[in-house]
């Protein structure tokens, strides 16, 4: 949905070049500014927007859109150096759901997407209003507004008029839109990364003459890029550093850089940036940290004013290794390898600790980005340029915090299918946001959070650095297998067991070799030799046999990897044999990876080359070996799988439920959880399956409606009821298996004596029959919108911990997720004789519960347990919602930080 406080509050986008652009509301002050916008334009476009020319047409436009505020109108403006670029408005006119719009922009910017960007602010806007679709009147002969009309990604038809058309668009957040402006956003953000990574012009600023100075070392590696960029140091007390003249301030330069490196006090960085930025640099790369809140706002405050890019602040730089555009402006202690990996890291010594590791490896790096604090530039940022610049082919991230995780999510799923993403999964023993008591949100950590999106995204998430590396190794430098089934080769047999408990311990199988792969490795391998899986060579196996044998197994179609565990020994030595060469040799170029594990090795990982070109991954440890395969393997079959996509549901009735939510939260101004009749109307607007049920306030209505629900075998279920009880079973708040009248009688008083003062009513229902008790359920994360959560119910929820989570909006490969992860997944598909529990049915449950969670932000939580499967049917025997008063937010609206 969208950002009710957009129009409301100024936010910064990028326009197609990659300039900034702030949008925010007209206020009535905006009056002679507008009025001399339109002034100032062409008399042919004063003729396309007002279809004549009048004397009266600014004033009149002006008067309109800084007129008093008034229901169902919006007006948006764009600005650039407060100076207004464009101008949009809708307005209902009355008419509720459909609003007519008009758009203006400022001859000097034309064909840059000012238009196209303030449209979809508002038409993000207008999605919170409730505004379903625009319609808009132009000339025909008004080509560029049609063709923003006909290229915004929306529905969108023609109905010609003599020399006009009008136009009608469906304001649909369907897949095509969000493509097209993921699209657009795409090409402006690398654009705007132009001149921080692609710079012709550097400064420095804060390059002092005492060695040891961050301003000097990144001076010192500006240097040595030896290119024909031009490079400037600022220092007002220095005549040169390290042989760069030396200028006293940005504004004194003889050029103004595209690039300016800021290495100054924190207490400078403020002012530093402010000139910059009205000088006209485009970039600004901090490496100072520190900085307090005031410090920080000026420093964004700046860069967002006058348009410029921001990396950090506390960053250990930028590097770039194309060799025409050769920068390395890190203060690291050795010049970036040039590769074809990319990096971007929030943390200074990850980033040393890659960058060594990769240049040791032999991939090297493409680009690298320290984000620092992450002001502005992002992870999703890089991604954006990596998937762009023609040189990239494995992605390395460190990301401590997610700006805008559903914007990265989609970033992510279209990049993984180019290219590796890999990243080290840091915070994992965060303690869990505790925003309320319920199941849901006992269960719902951060950690499993961050799992689901990297799982939905097809991210490779590691646990170390380490691990980062030796999963990069293997995916630079190995085809993916096309599955999990491994065979083992060893000269040692011991060496081969602990091989084998490795890869079953990582997910691996080791399936058994046919008779036909069995005879034909016998032939080839030395007396003694056992084939099987693992296969043991022996000590004996000279170089042409192992290559023999792997060739063979390489060619059987039962086999998706093959790893190969050597040992020296003395007999191969004396032979003059050296195993290895048998990897090296011919085998780089396979269709099916092969990794070598070598226990002698001094280091985790190394790249072995291969002498027709390419190169073999060599591990230290078969736990290792083992744990990189099934990365890869994960990769591979998440890369098999067809994009998923949001199925269309049923009876469906989202303005009801925000009547409701609205409703609600206009009487319980701080939220709450909601009491039963208000919550089954709720869920009822989605088509939850609910077991019938009745509210009663009496003895005498509870005797009522348990007569009226009585299934065939006549017993009914009580549950008290009072504002804030969350677990029924705890406060012992539940009676089962109530027959007859007076059990309800007794039920009832019971009740009315523990929770005297407390109670506002019970709820009557059938007893239910057997099946599986589930547990599904949601949290909207401030952060990363909502999580839903499906495993085991009953009283057992929390104790076994039996869950499996996936963000909202869930696709449908998501449901299957969900369903087959939990470790009671056999239960649902029929286990000792017992059919299935009705998946369909449980399949559309947890769409609708990621439907209620995507389309009302103001649910916080809720809470599905017990939901009863059975073979007929899936049952929502118990449910709890907590509404709080959220506004809606568009996670995929073009803006920045």
């Amino acid at each position: 949905m969208t950002d009710g406080t957009l129009s409301r509050h100024p936010v910064y986008a990028l326009l197609a070049d990659g300039t900034t652009v702030c949008i925010r509301s007209v206020e009535p002050g905006d009056h002679d500014q507008l009025r001399d916008f339109y002034k100032e334009m062409s008399p042919e476009n004063l003729r396309l927007r007002f279809f004549a020319i009048s004397p009266r047409s600014a004033t009149m436009a002006a008067d309109r859109a800084c007129g008093p505020e008034r229901p169902g109108h919006r007006a948006l403006l764009a600005e650039t150096q407060g100076q207004i670029i464009g101008l949009a408005e809708y307005d209902t006119g009355g008419r509720g759901d459909a609003a007519e719009i008009s758009v203006a922009v400022a001859d000097r910017v034309h064909h840059r997407g000012v238009g196209t960007l303030l449209v979809e602010h508002l038409a993000s806007a207008a999605r919170a209003e409730g505004v379903i679709t625009f319609t808009a009147d132009a000339l025909c002969a008004n080509h560029e507004m049609l063709r923003l009309f006909a290229d915004l990604g929306l529905r969108t038809a023609r109905r010609f008029e003599g020399p006009e058309v009008r136009c009608t668009i469906l304001l649909d957040e369907d897949e095509t839109y969000l493509s097209a402006v993921e699209e657009r956003g795409q090409a402006a953000d690398v654009a705007s990364l132009e001149p921080l990574l692609r710079p012709d012009t550097v400064a420095v600023v804060g390059a002092g003459r005492r060695p040891g100075s961050v301003g000097r070392a990144i001076l010192h590696h500006l240097q040595a890029d030896d290119l024909t960029r031009r490079l400037f140091a600022v220092n007002p007390y220095a005549a040169s550093v390290l042989g760069v003249a030396c200028h006293p301030s940005v504004s004194a330069l003889p050029v103004v850089p595209d690039l300016v490196v800021v290495a100054v006090p924190a207490t400078a960085v403020p002012a530093t940036a402010e000139e910059c930025g009205k000088v006209g640099v485009r970039a600004l790369l901090v490496v100072t940290a520190g900085l307090d809140r005031n410090q920080a706002e000026a420093l964004l405050g700046a860069c967002r004013t006058h348009g410029m890019r921001l990396v950090g602040p506390n960053s250990l730089g930028i590097a770039n290794t194309d060799l025409e555009q050769r920068l390395d402006a890190t203060f690291a202690a050795d010049h970036p390898r040039p590769g074809t990996a990319g990096v971007a890291v929030q943390s200074g010594g990850v980033g040393i600790a890659l960058l060594d590791g990769l240049s040791r490896l032999g991939i090297g790096v493409s680009s690298f980005v320290s984000l620092g604090d992450k002001y502005d530039v992002s992870g999703n940022d890089m991604l954006q340029w990596w998937v762009s610049d023609g040189c990239t082919d494995l992605a390395l991230l460190h990301l401590e915090s997610f700006g805008n995780p559903r914007a990265f999510s989609r970033t992510a799923r279209r990049v993984t299918r180019r290219m590796p993403v890999l990243t080290v999964d840091a915070g994992r023993t965060e303690a869990g946001r505790r925003a309320a008591a319920s199941h849901t949100a006992a269960a719902a950590t951060r950690t499993m959070t961050r799992q689901a999106l990297f799982t939905q995204a097809g991210i490779t998430a590691t646990r170390s650095v380490g691990e980062l590396l030796e999963a990069a190794a293997l995916m630079h430098s190995q085809p993916l297998p096309a599955g999990t089934r491994v065979a083992i080769v060893s000269n040692a047999g011991g060496v081969g067991v602990l091989a084998a408990d490795a890869c079953v311990e990582a997910g691996l199988a080791l399936p058994l070799l046919t008779p036909e792969v069995i005879d034909g490795l016998l032939a080839v391998l030395p007396r003694g030799a056992a084939a099987g899986n693992p296969t043991d060579v022996t000590a004996a196996a000279s170089e042409e046999q192992l290559r023999n044998c792997l060739d063979r197994l390489l060619r059987s179609p039962d086999i998706d990897a093959v790893l190969v565990a050597l040992v020296p020994t003395a007999v191969a030595v004396a032979a003059g044999e050296d195993l290895v060469r048998a990897l090296t040799d011919g085998l780089a170029h396979q269709a099916r990876p092969v990794v070598a594990v070598r226990l002698e090795q001094d280091l985790p990982v190394r790249l072995l080359p291969a002498t027709q070109g390419g190169t073999i991954p060599s591990f230290a440890d078969p736990q290792v070996a083992a744990r990189a395969l099934a990365h890869a393997a994960c990769r591979a079959a998440w890369l098999a799988r067809p994009v998923g996509t949001v199925p269309d549901l049923d009876g469906v009735d989202t303005r009801r439920a925000h009547e409701i939510a609205d409703a609600y939260l206009t009487i319980q101004t701080d939220g709450g959880w909601l009491e039963p009749r208000i919550c089954a109307d709720l869920l009822d607007c989605y088509g939850f399956p609910q077991l019938p049920w009745a509210w009663a306030e009496t003895e005498r209505s509870a005797v009522r409606a348990a007569n009226r629900l009585r299934g065939r075998d006549g017993r009914v279920v009580m549950k008290a009821h009072w504002p804030g009880l969350l677990h029924k079973s705890e406060e012992h708040a539940v009676h089962l298996d109530l027959q007859g009248a007076a059990q309800v009688r007794a039920a009832f008083r019971d009740f009315e004596t523990r929770f005297a003062g407390r109670m506002t009513g019970v709820v009557v229902q059938p007893l239910a029959g057997r099946g599986t008790e589930l547990f599904a359920g949601v949290v909207q994360d401030e952060v990363f919108g909502p999580l839903v959560l499906f495993g085991l119910g009953g009283t057992a929820t929390e104790v076994l911990a039996d869950h499996a989570a996936r963000l909202a909006p869930l696709t449908d490969n998501d449901v299957h997720d969900l369903i087959t992860a939990p470790r009671c997944a056999p239960l649902l598909f029929g286990t000792h004789g017992a059919g299935p529990v009705d998946l369909e049915g449980l399949e559309q449950l947890l769409l609708r519960v990621s439907r209620i969670a995507s389309d009302l932000p103001q649910l916080a939580e809720a809470d599905f347990n017990p939901v009863l499967a059975t073979p007929a049917a899936v049952t929502v025997l118990d449910a709890r919602v907590r509404l709080l008063p959220r506004m809606p937010r568009d996670p995929y609206l073009r803006r920045l930080h």
